[in-house]
């Protein structure tokens, strides 16, 4: 964001103002950003559309009668709980997580569970990933938290040199399984440069880490379960603006969701639209106002996990309705479009009646004011879906 900003732009962004900050970017950034955005509409008021509740799924509808509302925080809290209770060698630890955390995520478990199971951590994720890994490595059950998905770069080394390959160096002798990392990601509406990113692709080019990203409190708890019982180091990204906002009837019962398997939550037959997190609210609005304005029936995947992602799912999808969006809050180069739309292009050629089409964040830091034109929205997607059929 530039040092120098017009009062008038602090209140009401502007695309001028925009345009003066992208000049004050190194020369590489400003001209990748320049090339790609402009051709697109983007409302200041734009942000996330209200968060739709979904029934429960066919395989959870026998624990209906269980089911109460809970939001997103609390779905990840009952995992947890449930995860302490069924397992006596599971572990939750991080920064603030014997206080509740700062989204509240673990409040209650050290009264419940004890202080020497649910605990704090010094100020150091590399501490804190270390001593998961080693905890794991011994057989104890880690849930380890990271407060900020923007602040687990300093634990990168102990995740992708030491937890991810962990099995592989040992030829299978040793591993670090029962290892899950939580981690708040994404927009939240004044997070700016260091509570806002979406580090997602960062461990997506790291084999031996699954990657799992929920849309709804009933999918949190199902796939946060799935993901602390998995053998393999999981990274579960929490979309933080999503915590309060999302609720849900979810069952109080245990229960999983799995890992391995991409969910179709609307059928269409016209365009594939791809997704995970907190960018499935988005694209169900784009959706229905495709539907309104221009005829058009999407179909709609949520990745859930996003490494391995389920490439049959997908495939299957574009084959049938010959065109494809994939969104995120993540940037635009070498992110999980940029991994989708290659795949896409070797399985479905000759199916494709046009190019994918990728609605993603921008090339530059994630900005604070700016934050309306860098979030793909509503009518970012409807003008990518435009685009795409009308080509």
């Amino acid at each position: 964001i530039p040092e120098q900003i017009d009062p008038s732009c602090v209140a009401i962004p502007t695309m001028a103002a925009l345009s003066a900050m992208l000049a004050r970017l190194p020369r590489s950034s400003a001209a990748n950003i320049t090339a790609r955005s402009f051709s697109v509409t983007t409302s200041r008021h734009g942000g996330p559309p209200p968060f739709v509740a979904e029934e429960l799924p066919e395989e959870l509808k026998s624990m209906a009668a269980s089911a109460q509302p809970k939001n997103l925080f609390q779905s990840v809290n009952e995992a947890m709980d449930l995860a302490l209770t069924r397992d006596q060698s599971a572990l939750v630890f991080g920064e603030d997580v014997g206080f509740g955390g700062v989204f509240r995520c673990s409040v209650g478990l050290r009264e419940k569970h004890g202080a020497n199971r649910v605990f704090n951590t010094p100020l150091s994720e590399q501490g804190i990933a270390g001593f998961a890994i080693g905890l794991a490595s011994n057989g104890s059950t880690a849930i380890a938290e990271i407060q900020f998905a923007d602040y687990i770069f300093p634990a990168f080394d102990q995740i992708v040199n030491e937890a991810a390959k962990y099995r592989y160096r040992s030829g299978g002798e040793f591993d670090c399984g029962k290892l899950t990392f939580r981690t708040p990601y994404g927009c939240v509406g004044h997070g700016g440069l260091y509570h806002s990113q979406s580090p997602e692709a960062h461990f997506a080019n790291c084999p031996g880490l699954k990657v799992v990203i929920p849309r709804s409190p009933i999918q949190a708890k199902g796939l946060l379960q799935a993901s602390i019982e998995d053998p393999n180091p999981v990274i579960f990204l929490e979309p933080k603006f999503m915590y309060r906002v999302a609720v849900e009837n979810v069952p109080s019962e245990y229960y999983t969701l799995p890992l391995d398997k991409a969910d179709v939550i609307q059928q269409g037959d016209d365009i594939t639209l791809i997704g995970y997190g907190s960018q499935l609210q988005v694209l169900r609005a784009a959706a229905a106002m495709a539907k309104e304005k221009l005829g058009v029936n999407c179909e709609i995947i949520d990745l859930r996990t996003i490494v391995p992602f389920d490439e049959e799912t997908v495939v299957k999808s574009v084959m049938k309705t010959g065109r494809c969006l994939v969104a995120h809050e993540a940037p635009f180069t070498a992110g999980m479009g940029a991994e989708l739309s290659s795949t896409i292009q070797e399985q479905c050629f000759l199916h494709l009646e046009a190019p994918i089409k990728r609605v993603c964040g921008w090339d530059t830091p994630f900005p604070l004011v700016y934050e309306p034109y860098y979030v793909p929205d509503t009518l970012r997607c409807f003008e990518g879906i435009k685009e795409t059929v009308e080509f």
